[in-house]
């Protein structure tokens, strides 16, 4: 899967129609040079009530922190091991789409626990 795909997935977002005249995006995306391709993707909320993502490849990969950090909230109103075992679950979820976990911040005297992970290209985000 492609960083469109899994952020479609982690937000339960979609992908925008294509352009009319194409049936899908990767048909759309033959008809670029192929420098072109790939370059920038968007997903968007299906209720229309979220905001709408959109993605640009640039030349330089991922050196310190992300310039974007977004925290997908799972365990809103769980707490301890229920909390813990909702993270994990949707962690799963998306390493199978091609995700990876960072790290478990465990909960503390302030904090639930949250798990970091990253998208297909490192880009951090937080399950919380």
């Amino acid at each position: 899967m492609d960083r469109r795909d899994v952020w479609c997935e982690v937000l339960g977002y979609r992908l925008p129609t294509p352009p009319d005249g194409y049936a899908s995006w990767e048909e759309y995306e033959l008809t670029l040079p192929p420098e072109r391709r790939d370059a920038d993707a968007a997903c968007e909320d299906p209720t229309g009530a979220g905001p709408r993502l959109f993605f640009q490849r640039v030349p330089e990969g991922k050196v310190v922190k992300n310039r974007v950090h977004l925290d997908v909230r799972v365990g809103t109103g769980l707490v301890g091991a229920e909390r813990l075992a909702a993270l994990e679950a949707e962690g799963a979820r998306l390493e199978a789409l091609g995700a990876s976990r960072f790290r478990l911040l465990p909960a503390d005297e302030e904090n639930e626990s949250t798990l970091v992970m990253q998208d297909v290209e490192g880009n951090e985000f937080c399950l919380d």
